[in-house]
């Protein structure tokens, strides 16, 4: 029976952390199903999805991360999921659309578009951001792009207004499209 992990891990960015984290799953006999990687600062971040089908993987994997930790300096945690991961076929009824915002960084603008996403039932399937100086003025410039899974019941163009909005409320450009990407 096939066993499912999520791990994540966190360190200062080096080269070979990938090489480390893929060594450890392969070493555990694990695949490594989905992952996404960023580096934030100075530090690395990364999710994974893995599967393992042999009878010790978690003990394997416990031990692994605990060597991580200690021999590369990575913060580790994983754990096993309960059953198997919603497939992503169950998310192909949704239409996906990208949503990018840019405008003068201040607070809220991340509460205010998630909660507006989360009151639709949106699903956010990746975020970046990043807050840099616009080169002549030194002014804070915010830029945020998402992947969305927005639900077949739920009116886009209605979504859209009400992302408008809430750009105008808080002086910053949305795009709302299927196109953008």
């Amino acid at each position: 029976m096939k066993s499912w992990y999520a791990l994540s891990a966190i360190g200062r960015d080096r080269p070979g952390i990938v090489a480390d984290l893929a060594e450890l799953i392969y070493e555990c006999d694990c695949n490594l199903e989905d992952s996404s990687m960023t580096i934030l600062g100075s530090e690395f971040a990364v999710l994974l999805l893995l599967s393992a089908t042999g009878p010790d993987a978690e003990q394997r994997l416990s031990s692994g991360c605990k060597r991580l930790e200690w021999e590369k300096r990575l913060t580790v945690f994983f754990r096993p999921l309960e059953g198997e991961p919603v497939a992503y076929a169950t998310r192909a009824r949704a239409r996906r659309y990208g949503l990018q915002v840019i405008g003068v960084d201040r607070a809220g603008i991340v509460a205010k578009i998630a909660r507006c996403l989360a009151d639709h039932a949106v699903t956010i399937a990746a975020m970046t951001t990043q807050s840099r100086p616009e080169p002549e003025s030194g002014t804070p410039i915010y830029t945020m792009r998402m992947d969305l899974d927005v639900p077949e019941q739920v009116d886009a163009d209605a979504l859209g207004k009400r992302l408008q909005a809430i750009g105008e409320d808080l002086q910053i450009d949305v795009a709302f499209d299927a196109d953008i990407r």
